[in-house]
């Protein structure tokens, strides 16, 4: 997949699926800074030599040289990230469908009713078949009571407990250390180069801007996500607070992608970086603004060092992260760089020798 140079110049991403993956997890679940390392030398030490990497760097090239044809002033210096899959693991579940499920004993701690009524009761129950059964409605129904009904730093605090001390069942490692190095490289060299590097996420907002600014680098202002609701008002002292509702402001995905970053950002990319169907538009959106446009898509083809999913190129089936045949066949007609994990990266995760 190459860089387009024109010559003129929580959410809700398959929850009730991620929940089937439940016996996968032998047990029901401080962010750790893994900023990109370069040498004056390589910008991509963890990248192989291949079209992915040239890609990059001819992109970046050709849009800070002031003698270019594509050169891109400063201030459009626009570059997106979908998180899940593209920046660090979402398999076997979604961190953050995860988070919801481990938080219902402390709500239903609060709030005893709760421990008889469903869907709490079969959450509570442990067995994991019946809760892969549970309906869409039902799913909302824990979502609205776990990441509502706090203030928005009580919700922050308890996010950031929670992964202090969360692990991941396959490397029984926190889920902030499962971060891409390749791509932590890649957003450092892009903001060497003059780029902001927004998060652009079907994950909550709230969820992902409590560890944004120290796993990637990215400052919550720069992460645009599934938002809900918030009610101001005033605590038992008087003081004002938000106060976290259970109403859907914007599903970050799939179309929801290119209409957060016209609300929140309000400049169209001149890269896009995702890794399932979830973010086509984002892409597409990108693509067309004209001048020199990056498109570029994770496909998980390394089940030795990660996993393998698709169903693209033969790969196995998945409802968590599909990367479909016609997403493939679509980056192939928009040129669309597609990056194989097994082939491109050198490196996976920061913790691995160099």
């Amino acid at each position: 997949m190459k860089p387009t140079f024109p010559a003129t110049g929580l959410n809700r991403r398959s929850l009730l699926t991620a929940l089937a993956l439940l016996p996968a997890f032998p047990h029901v679940f401080g962010p750790v800074s893994a900023l990109a390392q370069t040498t004056t030398t390589d910008p991509l030490p963890a990248w192989n030599d291949g079209a992915p990497k040239r890609a990059i760097l001819s992109f970046v090239q050709a849009t800070t040289d002031r003698a270019s044809a594509n050169f891109v002033p400063a201030e459009a210096r626009v570059a997106t990230f979908d998180q899940d899959g593209t920046l660090w693991v979402e398999h076997p579940m979604y961190t953050q469908v995860v988070y919801c499920l481990d938080r219902v004993p402390a709500v239903a701690a609060e709030k005893p009713a709760l421990k008889r009524a469903e869907p709490f009761k079969t959450v509570l129950s442990g067995n994991r078949a019946a809760i892969a059964k549970l309906s869409m409605r039902d799913l909302e129904t824990i979502l609205a009571v776990t990441l509502s009904g706090m203030s928005v730093e009580q919700f922050g605090s308890e996010v950031k407990e929670w992964l202090a001390k969360a692990r991941h069942p396959r490397w029984d490692r926190p889920y902030t250390e499962l971060v891409y190095q390749p791509m932590l490289e890649l957003m450092q060299y892009l903001r060497t180069n003059g780029y902001r590097t927004y998060i652009v996420t079907g994950g909550g907002q709230d969820f992902v801007r409590v560890y944004s600014g120290d796993v990637y680098g990215t400052p919550p202002e720069q992460v645009v996500g599934t938002a809900g609701g918030t009610h101001y008002g005033y605590d038992a002292k008087g003081r004002p607070l938000l106060t976290k509702e259970p109403r859907l402001l914007l599903n970050d995905n799939n179309a929801g992608k290119p209409e957060g970053i016209h609300l929140l950002i309000g400049r169209r990319p001149q890269a896009a970086f995702g890794n399932s169907t979830g973010d086509r538009q984002m892409l597409e959106y990108t693509q067309v603004g004209g001048g020199a446009r990056l498109g570029m898509l994770v496909l998980h083809d390394d089940k030795e060092r990660e996993y393998a999913y698709g169903p693209a190129g033969g790969l196995p089936d998945t409802r968590v992260g599909t990367f479909s045949n016609d997403l493939m066949k679509e980056a192939g007609s928009r040129g669309w760089t597609v990056i194989s994990m097994k082939s491109d990266w050198k490196r996976i995760f920061p913790f691995e020798q160099a």
